[in-house]
């Protein structure tokens, strides 16, 4: 149990910092040249090169599904990817500490409810159901929260600074909450690939099976965040950008950003099953938390809120516990 504990905590570091790489690159570097790359890596290149080491046979159990099977996991995965290319976008408009703040306080309470009234509506007669669409409120309440914290912030902008469309950033940075919850509607529609992982001749475990899934919808995310990635280097016609002189710390900066993304994932995966019976409720609890915990912080080492108003200060932390406890709420939800 201490060893899923460790991982989970793990896990949620990675995920809450996986952005704060970006804040190092050479000003002036094209959103897409620094993002493209990330996302390459992050959808394609490791789950390829990494996946094997966790499904047993990944390809051939990949090989042997029927489209009834894998079509689920892949476009939602699709939809996620969308969702993860949005976050990376409102990191540029609104910061680290807001853009997680929004992204994960929307995708827990979206991830959470969604799920739920497609695959199991009956808990919402129950008073687990009940719990958990208080929990999902509470987190609204955080992201609103939020949002008041980030507009006070931009009033009490010094003279001189540049202004950012606060409202468009908010906007993409709760688009991406809701399309980032589409993962887990992957693995609502990933049932029968991890039995089809686990039944002979590939007999992979309960929680190697899962990856199985998580290789379909990162490969399904691919299409859509490089592919618009893609799009942008066309449009902006930046294409040379990845080739110029001096390219090799960017690179270098992707693939941290890739290995800190993909790394929360698989140390969720593997952390979760050693928590024990609770695992997933407690654990689901313990990583969103420490991970929205985690951006802000990031947000706050790297200056976004320097010169901000008091009261904005204190609505982003006030935000920030009002969304822990949503999660909590949500996590004991799940144990019932």
């Amino acid at each position: 149990m201490t060893t899923g504990f460790i991982l989970i905590v793990i896990g949620a570091l990675c995920g809450g910092s996986f952005g704060l790489p970006s804040k190092f690159v050479r000003k002036g570097t094209p959103w897409e040249t620094l993002w493209g790359p990330f996302f390459f890596l992050a959808t394609v290149c490791l789950p390829l090169l990494v996946g094997p080491a966790f499904v047993k046979d990944l390809f051939a159990v990949c090989g042997s599904l029927t489209p009834s099977q894998w079509i689920g996991p892949v476009v939602f995965g699709l939809l996620w990817g969308l969702g993860s290319m949005t976050l990376g976008l409102s990191f540029a408009f609104v910061g680290l500490s807001l853009a997680y703040a929004i992204n994960y306080g929307v995708q827990i309470a979206f991830g959470t409810i969604v799920p739920a009234l497609i695959f199991t509506p009956d808990v919402f007669g129950t008073s687990k159901g009940a719990l958990m669409l208080g929990g999902a409120a509470v987190c609204i309440v955080g992201v609103i929260v939020s949002g008041k914290a980030a507009l006070l912030k931009e009033q009490s902008s010094g003279v001189g600074q540049a202004p950012r469309n606060l409202p468009r950033g908010i906007t993409v940075a709760v688009l991406s909450g809701v399309l980032c919850a589409c993962y887990a509607l992957a693995f609502g529609f990933g049932g029968e690939v991890m039995q089809q992982a686990s039944a002979a001749p590939f007999g992979n475990p309960p929680w190697r099976a899962t990856f199985a899934v998580t290789a379909l919808a990162l490969w399904g995310g691919s299409f859509s965040a490089c592919g618009y990635c893609a799009y942008k280097l066309t449009a902006n016609k930046t294409w040379n950008t990845l080739v110029r002189p001096g390219i090799l710390p960017v690179y270098g900066i992707a693939l941290v950003m890739a290995l800190l993304h993909d790394g929360a994932i698989a140390c969720f995966g593997v952390g979760c099953p050693k928590l024990g019976a609770l695992g997933v409720s407690v654990g689901y609890a313990i990583f969103m938390s420490l991970a929205i915990f985690m951006g802000t912080v990031n947000g706050f080492l790297t200056g976004e809120w320097r010169g901000a108003d008091a009261r904005a200060v204190r609505g982003i932390r006030i935000a920030l516990v009002i969304l822990v406890a949503g999660v909590c709420l949500l996590g004991y939800a799940n144990t019932l």
